[in-house]
């Protein structure tokens, strides 16, 4: 396989001034992480009281000692609705994957050491996607719950995200995906349902409470007065209304019971481990990939830097180089996985989106699943590619990313404009996962686009009623969209509102892509063994 060589001069201003712009958005989003943590260790001495582990060491212990966990969406709800200093960034729940007994599973732990775990509207909505993971992933679902419920200011919001939820449960039940569920604490109303749909129930005893209604609504509801106990404890379900599968003393207990459960699945026992070579790494340090790309997506740089510092050895075999130069395609691989590579060098003209369109179709006859380096402004405007078919040619591109069979992986690596964020399977086109450097941008097109947009549009106006155009006041008028469609636009932002699953250091892309291939190679290999309508306590 051909060898990609760097152009790349390591020493030169250029390269150090990317670098330093880079590694200061890593840090900025560093500290947006940051924030959430150093908000829950407030609440340490409160759960200590309580006898109770908090959220992220709940997490810990879950977790296989020293095995990798990827955290998704840690921006979810930055900034959104009452997140007004930062600590509900991440939607105030923990989700990622990781391995539970050897298992790699889908982990959910509501943060409950941040305004008692109560559920956000993109919280919500983080689950929401998280259940889609799991299932096409064919991950078992283990849940450490403990929350308030839902946030009443949202309701509308909330009510129909939440029941889908509650839907969704069902549908992996029956699908032969087991959910393992610990209720450390509060778990009312809707939220009751969590355990109540879930295969494996345990609840720890003293702190559980799992009920449709509390003493308070109960009492205002119906004139009944009843105890917590009574109502919901743990006791309660194991030994009287049978919701709780096991009976756990402390947090600690519990998180053990659920590793046993996921042990004596057997959940492995019939994927038999693949043999690979030995890999070869990048033949360039993945620290480079900060100063190979600039902060400012309007600076073009040649993709193929970046798929050198990603693929085993450096190997890349190019896909029609001659025929269109800007859609770059060809194939690698990963920790010793075979991929397909789309990436961009420019727009994507009608011969790009021809090439791109068969070789996806390539791919998926050979089942290669295929990787996306987003970095573009769209597809080819003006007369001679309206006329070279650009629409044709497009949607025949977006028709094989939506029907391609083999898993799609996308990274934000730059810009992503308009209709070429769909043909580079953005998230409309539901990647298996996409993932966002610090410096993407995503939006229908940017903000000096935009606001050239709206002046050719005031202007000619004016000139169809024979009057006067005022460009300073047109200036003037365009300098807040700018502002607005820059700050929508923005990597944290659009993480915000889940348009990826996270913003990644780009030091770490080769790792997580490799994560990534091998969560989607086991699931390819994997048969669940499925019923009707999933695991009900009868």
């Amino acid at each position: 396989m051909p060898r990609l060589v760097s152009s790349i001069d390591l020493a030169s201003a250029s390269f150090a001034t990317h670098r330093t712009e880079m590694l200061a958005r890593v840090s900025e989003l560093r500290a947006i992480e940051a924030k959430s943590r150093d908000t829950e260790q407030q609440a340490r001495e409160k759960f200590q009281r309580r006898g109770q582990l908090l959220p992220r060491e709940r997490l810990a212990l879950l977790l296989d000692r020293g095995s990798p966990f990827l955290e998704l969406s840690t921006l979810c709800g930055y900034k959104h609705h009452d997140d007004s200093d930062g600590s509900l960034a991440g939607g105030n729940i923990l989700i990622g994957i990781g391995f539970v007994s050897g298992v790699r599973c889908l982990v959910v732990v509501t943060n409950s050491a941040i305004k008692g775990g109560t559920a956000t509207p993109w919280g919500v909505q983080k689950t929401l996607r998280a259940q889609e993971i799991a299932l096409e992933n064919r991950l078992p679902v283990v849940s450490l719950v403990e929350s308030g419920g839902a946030n009443l200011l949202y309701q509308q919001e909330l009510f129909v995200p939440g029941g889908e939820t509650f839907y969704n449960q069902a549908k992996l039940s029956a699908a032969g995906i087991p959910q393992i569920t610990v209720v450390h604490g509060s778990s009312t109303a809707g939220g009751a349902y969590i355990p109540g749909l879930s295969d494996h129930v345990i609840m720890v005893r003293g702190k559980a409470k799992v009920f449709l209604a509390g003493p308070p609504l109960l009492l205002a509801a119906t004139g009944e007065v009843a105890t917590d106990e009574d109502l919901g404890g743990a006791e309660m379900h194991a030994t009287v209304a049978g919701t709780a599968d096991h009976l756990a003393e402390d947090d600690a207990d519990g998180i053990r019971i659920a590793r046993e459960v996921i042990a004596s699945l057997g959940w492995n026992d019939r994927l038999p481990p693949l043999e690979r070579a030995a890999v070869e790494p990048p033949r360039y340090a993945a620290d480079e990939l900060c100063g190979v790309v600039p902060l400012d997506y309007r600076r073009p740089y040649d993709c193929r830097e970046v798929i050198a510092r990603i693929v085993d050895g450096s190997d890349f075999s190019p896909f029609k180089d001659e025929y269109d130069a800007l859609t770059v395609c060809g194939w690698a691989r990963v920790e010793g996985r075979a991929i397909g590579i789309i990436g961009n060098n420019g727009p994507i003209t009608a011969k790009g989106a021809a090439k791109a369109g068969q070789f996806i179709q390539l791919c998926s006859q050979a089942r290669t699943p295929i990787v996306y380096l987003q970095n573009t402004t769209g597809y080819m405007v003006g007369t001679q590619s309206e006329q070279g078919g650009i629409v044709k040619h497009g949607a025949k591109m977006l028709q094989a990313v939506a029907n391609a069979t083999v898993p799609q992986v996308t990274f934000l690596i730059g810009g992503s404009f308009g209709a070429g964020n769909y043909g580079m399977c953005g998230r409309a086109f539901h990647p298996r996962f996409i993932f966002a450097w610090p410096n993407a941008r995503t939006a229908v097109m940017g903000g000096e686009q935009a606001a050239k947009v709206l002046s050719i549009v005031f202007s000619e106006k004016a000139r169809r009623a024979g009057q006067p155009f005022d460009e300073a006041a047109m200036s003037e008028m365009s300098r807040p969209l700018i502002e607005q469609f820059d700050a929508e636009s923005d990597a944290f932002h659009c993480s915000a509102r889940l348009f990826d699953d996270g913003v990644i250091d780009p030091r770490d892309t080769r790792r997580v892509l490799g994560f990534i291939l091998s969560t989607c190679e086991e699931a390819a290999r994997r048969t669940l063994s499925p019923n009707t309508f999933g695991v009900a306590r009868l």
